[in-house]
């Protein structure tokens, strides 16, 4: 891929492209940053970029945002709680012009609905469409469980995760248990009851997001008390905030496995139980689609091509590809496909 002639500078706060990018098809690769840009730091930076296009005559400007940013603030659960997923929505659409969305796992399914503009993102309901992670981890399991993958049951940590843990055991052919849980307050869990055998079996935990880590923690710890041999986590954003690589460290999850949706170069030097998946290929095969006006509905069930052979698709696409189609990364920077 070919880079073309971009700027970001945070400091003096602008956004400069050197080149056109008047009735191009744009994509804003936008990463919620895990270093010190913060993740208010990046949605800013992705509005700006965005405004940017939209004033720079840009024909389709499409955000895709692997981990959407306070997706758990989806509702107004409380006095005076903000409903933040929606206040997101309107920034991007109403104050950024963004045309079109692209992420991965939404906590909540109906945040699709506070906004006006195409959304893909996954939905386990009746009529599934959805850009979600489950493929590539159940590619990630079968490859390095083996025969082992057996003798293992799909854990959900609690009823609202329930939909996506039984669709992976359902994939599997594995039994399914879950956990009922109170919470006192936000992060923290006041009681959890585990519903399902795991009696000498490999447990793993399934989830969107993990955040502090203390939902698992105490979930691994319920598991091997209820006879389960070994415990495993495997969720699509690692968020690993404050002391969740502590916490991590300190609990019986063996291996805590989460997709690079959210960078994770410092949590992995951090922790030696942390596992990464890469999932650039499904969302790069969402931006061809798109382009192309072709079905992204394929990735919903399949990973379109392994990191093994990703080298040689790359080189055939290139052939076909005539046209040019800007990407444009959060660090400012755009590439062409």
């Amino acid at each position: 891929m070919a880079s073309s002639n971009s700027a970001l500078k945070i400091f003096s706060g602008n956004v400069t492209f050197h080149e056109s990018v008047r009735e191009a098809d744009v994509y804003i690769v936008a990463t919620a940053s895990s270093d010190e840009t913060g993740t208010n730091g990046a949605l800013m930076e992705l509005c700006i970029m965005a405004h940017t296009l939209r004033i720079a005559s840009a024909r389709r400007i499409t955000a895709v945002v692997p981990h959407f940013p306070y997706a758990r603030q989806d509702k107004k659960d409380k006095s005076r709680a903000p409903i933040t997923a929606k206040l997101v929505a309107n920034m991007l659409v109403r104050g950024a012009g963004i045309d079109h969305v692209i992420t991965m796992d939404l906590h909540a399914s109906q945040i699709q609905g506070f906004f006006d503009i195409p959304v893909d993102n996954r939905d386990l309901g009746e009529n599934e469409k959805a850009l979600y992670a489950e493929p590539t981890m159940l590619q990630y399991l079968r490859e390095t469980m083996g025969q082992e993958i057996r003798n293992a049951v799909i854990v959900s940590p609690d009823a609202g995760g329930a939909k996506r843990a039984s669709s992976m055991a359902a994939a599997l052919d594995l039994d399914f248990a879950l956990f009922h849980k109170e919470r006192k307050k936000a992060n923290e869990i006041a009681r959890m009851v585990l519903v399902g055998n795991v009696e000498g079996k490999t447990a793993i935990l399934i989830d969107d997001m993990a955040d502090t880590c203390g939902t698992l923690a105490l979930a691994a710890k319920h598991l091997l008390s209820g006879g389960a041999k070994t415990v495993l986590a495997l969720v699509t954003h690692g968020i690993l905030s404050g002391p969740a690589l502590k916490v991590l460290g300190e609990s019986q999850i063996e291996k805590l496995i989460v997709t690079n949706s959210i960078p994770q170069r410092a949590h992995r030097e951090g922790c030696a139980r942390l596992r990464e998946i890469d999932v650039s290929h499904v969302l790069a095969e969402a931006v061809r689609r798109s382009h192309y006006g072709e079905s992204v509905s394929a990735l919903f069930h399949v990973v379109p091509f392994t990191p093994a052979t990703r080298l040689d698709y790359a080189q055939s696409a290139d052939e076909a590809v005539k046209a040019k189609v800007p990407i444009m990364l959060n660090n400012g920077q755009v590439v062409n496909v």
